[in-house]
């Protein structure tokens, strides 16, 4: 059985404003792809991610959309010392209207490779959800960027 994890977290605002600070590149450009995002998450597209606090842009596919419900992307793993080469992992987004208004998301990510490195590359993009996730609620609700600065 493979490495996964899911994260969630509750931000104050209707669903459609947090499904499109995750869509638009420019919204997520503002909080969490510090080196910029280009492409729009749409089923079908390959879209660019770049973080200057952890060098280097990247793909993201993009396999399927669903407005406001759902986002699932694939992407690479870290490399690892596998004789099988590279892989990827699925991450899924949700979101769920709650009745006081707020919007519950939850991020899963499967797939990650049943060894010593496929753990640690688990924990380390777990903790970059979870970094996203608070980043999100804090650019939505208050306007304030928590990853300027936080990891270099």
């Amino acid at each position: 059985m493979s490495y996964e994890f899911t994260v969630s977290g509750r931000i104050a605002r209707s669903v459609h404003e947090v499904f499109e600070a995750v869509a638009d590149p420019a919204k997520l450009s503002g909080y969490f792809t510090t080196g910029g995002a280009k492409g729009r998450l749409e089923s079908g597209a390959t879209v660019i991610w770049d973080f200057h606090d952890f060098p280097g842009a990247f793909p993201v596919h993009v396999v399927e959309v669903v407005p406001d419900t759902r986002i699932v992307l694939r992407w690479d793993a870290a490399p690892d010392e596998d004789a099988a080469g590279l892989y990827q992992t699925t991450v899924t987004m949700t979101f769920e209207a709650l009745e006081d208004g707020r919007t519950l998301v939850r991020i899963h990510e499967a797939g990650f490779r049943e060894s010593e490195a496929g753990r640690r590359a688990s924990y380390g993009n777990c903790e970059g959800w979870t970094g996203m996730l608070c980043a999100m609620r804090m650019w939505i609700e208050h306007g304030i960027n928590l990853r300027e600065g936080f990891y270099k």
